[in-house]
C-alpha cells in the first residue's frame, strides 16, 4: 500500500514537457519540509501553516486526514480511466510529496508497469535524495527524471537535500533526466550559481531553473529576474504555466 494525496488531469507547468497535457498522480509524504519556499496554506481553523508549494501533501500532522492508502488496482483505475476520456493523453507524471519513497513498493511498481504498457511517458518528479535500484527495477530506466535538487533556498541542510551518490545514479541509469532549479532574487545576489554548478559537477545534465513563487503576481515579478540568471549562465528557463493560468490553485 501507497500513501496517496491527489490527482487531476492538466497541464504540465514546469520544465522540460511545459505545457503538455499531463495526468498527475500525487503521493503523500516527504523527506523534507523547505520550509525556506514560504509557501502558506489556510487551515479550515483559520490558523496558516507555511513551508513547500505542496505542503497539503507534505505535512502530516495538518493533512494527513485527506490522504488514503491505496493500492495498485486504485492507482491503475484512475489512469485507465482518463485514457479511456483522454485516448490522446501520453504523459503520466509522479508527483508529490516525494514519490520515490515508494520506490521499492510492489503496488507503485505495478503502476508504473501499467502506464508503460500502455506506451505513456512516464515523469519522476523528485527531489533527487532518495536512491534507486535501477538493475532490481529496470522499468526506472525507462522514466523521465525531473531533478528538482533542493538550493539551499530551501531552508534545508546541505547534507540532507544534496545526495552525490544519488544523483549520479539517476543520471548515469535513467534514458532521461534534467534538473529543475527553484531560484529567487534573493539567492541569485547571493551566488546560487555556484551551488548549481556544484550540483553539475556531480554529473551534468540540462538545467530549468524557475521562480520561487506561489501565485501569478509572485511569478510576474520575478520571472525577469529568472530569464536574466538563465541567459547569463547558459541555462534553460522554465515557466510555471500553473500558476499563470491558474493562480496556484491546488488540483491545477
Amino acid at each position: 500500500m501507497v500513501t496517496f494525496s491527489e490527482h487531476f488531469y492538466s497541464l504540465q507547468g514546469e520544465g522540460r514537457y511545459c505545457g503538455t497535457p499531463s495526468l498527475f498522480l500525487r503521493f503523500a509524504k516527504c523527506n523534507m519540509n523547505c520550509s525556506g519556499f514560504g509557501s502558506t496554506y489556510a487551515l479550515e481553523d483559520g490558523t496558516e501553516v507555511s513551508g513547500c508549494d505542496s505542503l497539503y501533501a507534505v505535512n502530516k500532522d495538518k493533512f494527513s486526514s485527506s490522504w488514503k492508502s491505496v493500492d495498485a488496482t486504485y492507482l491503475i483505475s484512475i489512469v485507465s480511466e482518463h485514457l479511456e476520456r483522454y485516448p490522446f493523453l501520453s504523459d503520466l507524471v509522479i508527483t508529490g510529496g516525494e514519490p520515490l519513497l515508494y520506490s521499492k513498493d510492489e503496488e507503485f511498481l505495478k503502476l508504473l508497469e501499467y502506464a508503460q504498457l500502455k506506451n505513456m511517458r512516464i515523469t519522476m518528479e523528485t527531489n533527487g535524495s532518495i536512491n534507486v535500484d535501477f538493475e532490481k527495477n529496470p522499468i526506472y530506466k525507462e522514466i523521465v527524471f525531473a531533478l528538482s535538487v533542493k538550493l539551499s533556498n530551501s531552508g534545508e541542510l546541505k547534507d540532507v537535500r544534496v545526495k552525490k551518490d544519488v544523483i549520479k545514479n539517476i543520471i548515469t541509469n535513467a534514458n532521461e533526466t534534467f534538473y529543475k532549479f527553484t531560484v529567487d532574487g534573493f539567492s541569485i545576489d547571493n551566488g546560487v550559481e555556484k551551488e548549481i554548478e556544484e550540483i553539475l559537477s556531480i554529473a551534468k545534465s540540462e538545467v530549468y531553473c524557475m521562480a520561487l513563487s506561489q501565485n501569478g503576481e509572485q511569478l510576474q515579478k520575478e520571472s525577469k529576474n529568472i530569464a536574466k540568471f538563465c541567459l547569463k549562465h547558459g541555462y534553460t528557463y522554465s515557466d510555471r504555466l500553473h500558476l499563470r493560468l491558474y493562480d496556484g490553485k491546488r488540483g491545477a
